[in-house]
């Protein structure tokens, strides 16, 4: 399975709004914040919205904010949003891709890692990984001195 930039970037992003809570955030203080190309983002954004995701505001004071409570949304939705179902195996996805998937001994296999990482992704929840603190090489060389 690969994450592609554009789901680490949707991620990225609906962590930073879920970090700024209900507060309604403007595409380039999220791609500066997230460090994400503005045009890149904006896309993203879009594509965020149309899933249900995230919310555009319009107007003066108007920008993004997640739609749902970060608790309510999880890794897995927003790595379908942006990507679809995780793919190991083409087959994995949908058996008639392949016609040995009936008799073929590796097919389970692919259907098993698919299920883990649909079933890991969807028990981290945004909220949750928003709340993590990650201690940076910086963090640590600040309490060193």
């Amino acid at each position: 399975m690969l994450v592609t930039r554009q789901t680490d970037y949707a991620v990225r992003c609906v962590l930073y709004l879920a970090r700024v809570r209900n507060q309604v955030s403007s595409v380039g203080e999220i791609a500066k914040q997230m460090q994400i190309p503005k045009s890149f983002l904006a896309k993203i954004l879009q594509r965020l919205v149309r899933e249900g995701i995230v919310e555009s505001i319009r107007g003066m004071k108007g920008g993004f904010r997640l739609l749902k409570q970060a608790s309510d949304i999880t890794l897995l939705e927003v790595f379908v949003a942006m990507q679809g179902v995780a793919p190991v195996n083409s087959c994995a996805i949908d058996k008639r891709r392949c016609r040995m998937s009936a008799t073929c001994s590796v097919h389970p296999v692919w259907l098993d890692i698919r299920k883990e990482v649909e079933r890991r992704l969807g028990m981290q929840t945004i909220l949750s990984l928003a709340e993590t603190r990650r201690v940076s090489f910086d963090d640590l060389t600040k309490q060193e001195g």
